[in-house]
C-alpha cells in the first residue's frame, strides 16, 4: 500500500479508504462478511468526479474544440480502454484485493477490474483530500494522453487527404509555401494545398509541417469530411 501510494504521490489520511477502492467485490463475496468494504459505490463516485475534472481542463485547454470534438475528446479519454491503460501504467493490478479464484483466473489484469479500481482510487482521494489533490493525480494521466491525441489527429490530416485523393486515378495534391513571417526563433509559415493547381485549402504553423497539416485539415472540411 505504502509503495502504491508512493507512486501515486498521494498518501492517504484515512488509510481504510484506499483499502476499499483497492478491494474487489469478490473478495467480500469469498469472504462471505458484510463489513468487509468492497469498491463499487467509490467507482460511482470517482466515474463523475473523473468526468468533471477532464471535463474543465478540456474545456480551458482546448480552446480550438468544438462542443462535439470535446464530447469525443472526453469520452475517448474516460473509456474503459484508457483507464486500463492508466492503471496499468502504475501496476495497480498488483494492488487490488482479489478472492483467489478471481485471481487466479488473471483478474488482476482485466480490464474491467483495472479500470473500476482506478476510478474508486480516485473517490478515495477526493474524499480523503479534496479536489486539488485529485485533480493532480487525474491530470498527471490525462495530460499525456491529451498530447498524444492531438498528435494523432494532427498527423492523420495529410493521410487521410492522400487516401482519398488516390481513390481519383490521375488527380495530385500539392503542397506550397506561399507565406513565412516572424523572426527565428519564431516563424509563422502558411502553406496551400493544390489539388491540380486549385487551391484546396490553406493553413498556418509554427512549422512548415503544422502549417501543411492545417491545410489538409481545412480541405477535408470543404469537402465534407
Amino acid at each position: 500500500m505504502n509503495e502504491l501510494q508512493n507512486k501515486i504521490g498521494y498518501h492517504f489520511n484515512n488509510f481504510d479508504l484506499l483499502k476499499e477502492a483497492l478491494t474487489h467485490s469478490s473478495y467480500a463475496n469469498e469472504h462471505k462478511s458484510k463489513h468487509i468494504k468492497y469498491n463499487e459505490r467509490l467507482e460511482f463516485l470517482g466515474d463523475a468526479v473523473l468526468s468533471i475534472v477532464v471535463s474543465d481542463y478540456i474545456f480551458k485547454h482546448c480552446p480550438e474544440l468544438p462542443e462535439g470534438e470535446l464530447t469525443k475528446l472526453r469520452a475517448s479519454l474516460v473509456c474503459e480502454k484508457s483507464l486500463y491503460a492508466f492503471a496499468k501504467s502504475i501496476n495497480l493490478g498488483k494492488y487490488i484485493i482479489l478472492s483467489k479464484g478471481e485471481r487466479n483466473n488473471g483478474g488482476s489484469d482485466r480490464p474491467s477490474i483495472l479500470s473500476d479500481a482506478f476510478e474508486a482510487l480516485i473517490a478515495a482521494i477526493y474524499i480523503d483530500g479534496g479536489i486539488e489533490p485529485v485533480s493532480k493525480h487525474i491530470l498527471n494521466f490525462i495530460i499525456p494522453a491529451i498530447k498524444n491525441s492531438k498528435k494523432k489527429r494532427i498527423n492523420d490530416y495529410k493521410t487521410t487527404l492522400q487516401e482519398i485523393i488516390q481513390k481519383n486515378p490521375g488527380e495530385q495534391i500539392e503542397y506550397v509555401l506561399v507565406g513565412e513571417s516572424g523572426p527565428d526563433h519564431n516563424k509563422h509559415f502558411v502553406v496551400e494545398v493544390h489539388l491540380n493547381s486549385n487551391v484546396i485549402g490553406k493553413g498556418g504553423g509554427k512549422s512548415k509541417k503544422e502549417a501543411e497539416q492545417q491545410a489538409a485539415r481545412e480541405a477535408l472540411e470543404l469537402m465534407g469530411y
